[in-house]
This record gives C-alpha cells, structure tokens and sequence, in this order.
C-alpha cells in the first residue's frame, strides 16, 4: 500500500518536475553583485532549471538543520530518560537476591 501511495503522490510530482526543467532550460544569468548590477563582480549563466533546483535543495537543507537544532531538547530528554533507566536498572539488579540453590529452596517447589 505504500508503495502504491508513494507512486500515486510522488509519480505526478516528478513528471512536473522534469516538465519544469524541459521548459525552463534557458539561459539566465544569475548576478551574485547587488551593488554594481551593469558590471558585477561575480555572475553565473545558468540554466534557469538549476536555479530552481538549487534553491529547493538549499530550501530543504535549511529546513532540515532548523529542525535539527529545533529537537534537541527533545533528543537531550531522551539521553537522560536512557541515562535514567540503566541506572533504575542497575539498581534493581544489585538489589535483587543472587539465584542460588539455597534461594531456591526458600521459595518451594511451586516458585
């Protein structure tokens, strides 16, 4: 089933995508000088396909460290839930009576 969604979502997404960069293969010039426009200090010809491309890879990039560094109180709670949790076990295991033959016999036949 989710391979059929992920066709279904992802199949008509992509045919856009490539419809976009089939249409959009012109050459632009992208000027990276915002003082001197006429005569800039650095500029790129480009497909305007790689542009749009770029921009959504950086789009996504951002999107994705904002929410890293957004969960790391979530991702600090956990280490210390962990942390935690060893030492509650740790505990319960020093505290427990050792499994011998004379525990066994305090306990019956049944236990």
């Amino acid at each position: 089933m989710k391979t059929f969604l992920r066709i279904v979502i992802l199949g008509p997404i992509a045919i856009v995508v490539v419809a976009l960069a089939v249409v959009n293969n012109q050459p632009v010039k992208l000027v990276l000088d915002p003082f001197n426009p006429v005569a800039p200090f650095f500029s790129l010809t480009v497909p305007l396909y790689v542009i749009f491309f770029a921009s959504l890879a950086l789009g996504v990039l951002v999107g994705g460290v904002g929410s890293w560094f957004g969960q790391g109180h979530v991702r600090r709670a956990a280490r210390q839930s962990r942390r935690e949790a060893a030492r509650l076990k740790a505990e319960v295991e020093r505290q427990r009576p050792p499994e011998g033959p004379e525990t066994l016999a305090l306990r019956g036949p049944g236990a």
